[in-house]
């Protein structure tokens, strides 16, 4: 996979060259390379942003400059051109297994009060946010998405199933773990997991993962394929049907 990050600021990738995320790119799994598409810009100033047509509060990003950049990467009809936006699609855990499919992302991180309107209507393929919340730049969710969705791709994790239990990829939220020492201060592993029977571990942590579910974020519940033992299981904590 390569990833294009459109930026202003391409020193505050440097964090992306750490642990795992380099790992891969030692690898060759994934090629990250940063843009600054004020390199783009047109006038001797290389001025990127300017003020909106109609009057209103800040500076708007210019479009020559993102579409010159852009015009300036290698891309496919696969290209997913991913615009970082507080108005856009939340980004969550199967936005990330959907994206890592990908063999090309271009991230646009913008900055200021907003995009001219037709880098959004005439260059992307996905509008994504990190939350209900306002960043000063895009650097930061872009990172994170990546974060997200790297760690997905085959042999990134070294273990093809590590990522499989996590929380909300199931549907669920991951159930408790524990190592050692058994006995810590007095506080205990629970007994099953030092059974030795697997099936019973098995259905332990899929319960614990209903529990932690139910009580932190019953919203999942709602779009989880609920079985009639683990309706059972939860009647027996509080839940009920909607």
């Amino acid at each position: 996979m390569r990833i294009d990050f459109l930026t202003l600021f391409p020193e505050m990738f440097e964090t992306l060259n750490h642990s795992i995320m380099k790992r891969s790119q030692d690898k060759g799994i994934v090629t990250l390379n940063t843009v600054n598409f004020r390199d783009y810009a047109l006038n001797k100033h290389a001025q990127v942003d300017d003020y909106p047509y109609g009057g209103g509060q800040g500076m708007v990003l210019k479009p020559e400059p993102v579409f010159n950049a852009m015009k300036a990467l290698e891309t496919t009809e696969q290209t997913r051109i991913v615009l970082m936006c507080p108005q856009g699609e939340p980004f969550n855990q199967q936005k990330a297994e959907e994206l890592a499919h990908a063999e090309h992302l271009v991230f646009i991180c913008g900055h200021y009060e907003g995009y001219d309107e037709r880098i959004r209507t005439e260059l992307v393929t996905d509008e994504l946010s990190l939350g209900d919340f306002v960043l000063t730049g895009g650097e930061l969710a872009a990172m994170t998405m990546t974060d997200a969705i790297v760690r997905l791709i085959p042999d990134v994790l070294g273990n093809q199933v590590s990522h499989e239990d996590d929380s909300f990829s199931s549907g669920l939220l991951e159930h408790p773990q524990y190592t050692r020492p058994s006995d810590y201060e007095g506080m205990t592993v629970p007994d099953v997991l030092m059974s030795g029977n697997h099936q019973r571990i098995a259905e332990w942590r899929h319960e614990q993962s209903l529990k932690r579910t139910y009580e932190r974020r019953p919203d999942l519940l709602e779009s989880y394929p609920l079985t009639k033992d683990d309706l059972k299981y939860l009647k027996s904590l509080g839940y009920e049907e909607n």
